[in-house]
């Protein structure tokens, strides 16, 4: 690599390459085994006689910063001294420079969804969808393709609202999947549904401003609108959903999980989904609908989303591909009203300005060549085999001690827990020796900050094989 040497005035010259040389040393930028530019090359770069590096590369060599190997160069030698750490690289002196406020209470959110890879025998983490049965052939070649058009010129900044053909693909499979209506023109790519729902909040939120959230839900919609100013009020669910009765008059914004609520998992009754947009109607607020895994249906009718009821522009869809095919895709979507498209768009080009093009490009071509859908059918029948496996075995083997919520669809079941359990520090101490013994799960304190009275677990089985399912809840639930 190069190493960045600047030079003051003309004293000492071989001095000030020495120092800078061994700082970065001392630093941990240079690490024990990489090669020192070559003494020429250096010397070519700082304008100055080869022997002026030379004489530096000696110092460190006779000081064992370094080592020289006859033909072959000068490489950093282990020294043996701990490195800087970052107080001490980048100064003490304090500049005064402060978060706002807001961030002293705030974190990123320590669920599963940002937890790293695992060895545990037993995956029951939520939110992961099998990256072992993802078509990485048929990926690898469309995003090649894309690659190949960028090097013979086809390369440049894109729309701030997405890959035309993507948006138009977006269209169509929402059209036909979820009943969404939307055209291209609506349709505006994100990364993630993380970045959709900050972009919202930047064109709809003033500080202050009330968004009403699930309680239980989705944490990181939570910290997210709270970052931003907003005054988060979590608002109950009960087994029709979000209880409408309870959003405060003055809420500015209401985000939903309706077809698959997260984390108890039954979806919104049309009673309820009616109620909520006709209060967004009486009250000029905006509803935006998080459809995270719908796609994932086992049983009983379709639910139609709020978009598709809303006839008064109130619904703001928002969608992703991280539960479908993965999540280090990072490729979201939203559809918007009218009146919100042009600052959305803006919104999205002073945030990062578009989201990578050939991922896109080879997304429309996963969509518009028929290997989404193949891909969607193909995991549904796997996600609902392990769906049945896990439901029968709580049902079956393990009532007195679980209640599964009822739940068709998506990635995970949340089951309320009895006897013993039903402590929060019970749960709370099995859920860890669990963890220690291979069983990788959380509860649903852990996954949605909960408040409700009821504690409980929360099982993804999108990453666990189906043989695993019975014998990870017997070594959680029935330990030996």
């Amino acid at each position: 690599m190069d190493v960045h040497v600047t030079l003051d005035g003309h004293r000492d010259l071989s001095g000030q390459i020495y120092r800078q040389l061994r700082t970065a040393i001392h630093d941990g930028l240079l690490r024990p085994g990489d090669p020192l530019p070559p003494t020429r090359q250096l010397a070519h770069r700082l304008a100055v006689a080869r022997n002026t590096v030379g004489v530096a590369y000696e110092r460190l060599v006779a000081e064992g910063y370094a080592d020289s190997r006859v033909g072959s160069g000068t490489y950093v030698q282990a020294t043996g001294l701990p490195s800087r750490d970052a107080a001490t690289t980048t100064g003490t002196t304090d500049s005064g420079l402060r978060p706002r406020a807001v961030w002293a209470g705030l974190s990123p959110w320590a669920g599963p969804e940002t937890s790293g890879p695992t060895t545990a025998a037993h995956d029951f983490r939520v939110g992961l969808p099998d990256a072992r049965l993802f078509p990485y052939d048929a990926w690898r070649s469309l995003v090649a393709r894309e690659l190949r058009l960028s090097a013979a010129g086809a390369a440049g900044y894109g729309d701030p609202a997405g890959h035309a053909g993507l948006r138009a693909a977006l269209a169509r499979h929402i059209g036909v999947s979820r009943a969404v209506r939307t055209g291209p023109d609506d349709v505006l790519v994100t990364t993630g549904t993380q970045q959709a729902l900050d972009l919202i909040g930047r064109v709809l939120l003033e500080p202050g401003d009330r968004v009403a959230v699930e309680d239980p839900g989705y944490p990181p919609a939570r910290l997210l609108f709270r970052s931003q100013g907003a005054e988060v009020t979590g608002i109950p669910v009960d087994a029709e959903g979000l209880v409408v009765d309870a959003i405060p008059p003055d809420t500015r914004a209401v985000y939903v999980t309706p077809a698959h609520q997260f984390p108890l998992g039954m979806p919104m009754s049309l009673r309820r989904r009616t109620a909520l947009l006709w209060w967004a109607r009486r009250h000029g607020a905006a509803v935006i609908e998080d459809d995270y895994d719908s796609e994932f249906r086992f049983g009983g009718r379709p639910v139609e989303t709020l978009q598709s009821l809303d006839q008064a522009g109130h619904v703001i869809y928002v969608g992703s591909f991280s539960k479908v095919m993965s999540p280090s895709l990072r490729i979201g979507f939203l559809v918007a009203p009218a009146p919100l498209r042009t600052a959305l768009r803006a919104a999205k080009y002073t945030t990062d300005w578009h989201t990578p093009v050939p991922t896109q490009a080879a997304l429309a071509r996963f969509v518009d060549d028929g290997l989404l859908a193949r891909h969607i059918r193909r995991m549904r029948h796997t996600y609902a085999a392990r769906h049945e496996i896990l439901t029968r075995a709580l049902n079956s083997h393990f009532a007195d001690l679980a209640e599964p919520v009822p739940s068709s669809a998506g990635l995970h079941v949340t089951a309320f827990t009895r006897g013993d359990l039903a402590d929060p520090a019970t749960l709370a101490d099995r859920a860890g020796r669990a963890r220690a013994s291979g069983v990788a799960v959380y509860t649903l304190a852990e996954v949605a900050r909960n408040r409700s009275a009821r504690p409980g677990f929360v099982f993804g089985y999108g990453s666990i094989n189906a043989p695993d399912i019975e014998p990870g809840l017997h070594r959680l639930l029935r330990p030996a």
